[in-house]
This record gives C-alpha cells, structure tokens and sequence, in this order.
C-alpha cells in the first residue's frame, strides 16, 4: 500500500490545535482501531494522562523520531513540548505483537525506540521529516508490516470475546481451541498481558467511555453496574489503580 504524505490527515487539522482521530484504510482495519494526530499548542507544553485501552501505538513526534508505546497496565503521564506535531497509528489489542515482530509484553508499560526493533522502518521515519511526510511514510510502514505479517486468528476471536465482562478465561480458551495456558501464552505476545488483565481494561474503557459522553456520565452507582462492576467500590478501587486518580477526579479531568 502506497500513500500520498498525509493523505489520511484532512489538510485542515494541520491548522488546529488538538487531538483527532480518523479510521484506517479498509485493508488495515483488522489491524489497526485508527490513526491520530495531536498538534500541542504554540503557547505552552501540554501534559497528556494516558490510559490503559488494550492497544500499542507506532508513534512519530516532530523533533523525537519515531518509536513504540507498549500497552499500558496503569497511567502514563505524557508532556509534549509547545508546537510538537505528533502522529500515530494505534493497533488493535490482538495485532500489535504480530505485526511489529515483538512479544508485547516485552515493551509493556514502555516507549520504545522504532530502531531497536525495526532498525530499517526506523530509517524511513526521522525526526526531522515533515509532519505530513512523517504521517504518509507512518501508514506507509504499517502497510508493509500488514502485508508481512499473518494475523492471530485465535487470539483475534479470544480477545472479541474477552471485551463480555462475565467472560471466563477458560471458556474462552475453549472457544478458540486453546488451552488455559496456551491462550494466556499467546494473549501475552499479542497484547502485553494476559487475558484477565485485558478484561480489566476493557471495563474499564467502558467507563471512560461513560465519562466522555457528551450527555455526561451517569451516577456512579449506574455507571459501575453498566461497565461490569461488582458495585461502586469496586470501580473505584479499579479506578485508582488503572487511572492514578479517583472516578470523580477523572470525570473532572476528562471534562476539561
């Protein structure tokens, strides 16, 4: 696959400040849950909290290069210097390992340099490029990464079906023709961890999902009960140990 420089970023967002999201093209999108792009503001450094979601990331950053954020098992804070352009793919939760060649778990709750796994990408992918080359080379990288690497299939039913809350590992193992141990194995080098973890983070997704609901997240107590929370103090409990932070000051957070 072959694109133009930055096809995928509407000419537009290069002109905006701010976080957005696109979908990826029809042939990545087993592969890849979207591309993004973020462009700090000219006046000040901006701190990002990042969240466990399941996934990996292929990250360039104006002035840093490009490099691999692990998945995530607890908050990442993140500062970005004033002015920084930074674009990435993020892979969905049963890709990541596959298509970048690496057990997940081995970058997990990490940042790792594009050269020390894929020395060659990294070369096409410089720090100083221009942003709109970077993005299109980026796309350009996963395609052939795509086109190289052959897809999970178990592990892409395993983790569908550990997104149900009341899920139980070993039905899913069963499921997918894996046993316990083997399913865990294998979620390991797709992922970063094993599956129960990815069952934790995926409720917990549901919840900031609730938080970032235009209509506004519902009570507590309500909210609990529809991310598959035993009651309020277990998601509060959950909360503080994957977010750093409380439901409410989250909530606040995610506001602002």
């Amino acid at each position: 696959m072959r694109s133009s420089p930055g096809e995928w970023i509407p000419r537009a967002a290069w002109l905006a400040p701010g976080y957005a999201e696109w979908q990826a093209p029809t042939s990545l999108r087993g592969a890849v849950a979207c591309l993004w792009a973020g462009i700090v503001p000219d006046d000040a450094d901006r701190e990002t909290l990042v969240l466990p979601d399941g996934c990996s990331d292929l990250i360039w950053e104006e002035g840093v290069g490009c490099y691999v954020a692990g998945p995530d098992t607890g908050p990442a804070p993140s500062t970005s210097k004033a002015g920084t352009v930074i674009v990435g793919v993020r892979f969905r939760p049963s890709a990541g390992g596959g298509l970048l060649g690496v057990p997940l778990s081995e970058i997990r709750d990490q940042r790792v340099a594009l050269a020390d796994l894929l020395p060659a990408a990294a070369q096409r992918l410089p720090a100083t490029l221009d942003p709109a080359r970077a993005a299109g080379r980026l796309l350009d990288t996963v395609g052939l990464l795509a086109a190289d690497g052959a897809p999970d299939h178990a592990m892409t039913r395993a983790v569908t079906l550990l997104r149900d809350p009341s899920a139980r590992a070993e039905d899913v193992a069963d499921d997918v023709g894996l046993s316990a141990r083997q399913l865990r194995r294998r979620c390991q080098t797709a992922v970063g961890y094993g599956p129960k973890t990815l069952q934790r983070v995926f409720r917990f997704q549901r919840f900031v999902r609730m938080l970032d609901d235009p209509a506004g997240p519902p009570d507590l107590a309500v909210a609990a009960a529809r991310a598959g929370y035993a009651d309020q103090a277990h998601l509060t409990r959950e909360c503080r140990e994957l977010s750093g932070l409380t439901p409410v000051s989250l909530a606040r957070i995610r506001r602002a």
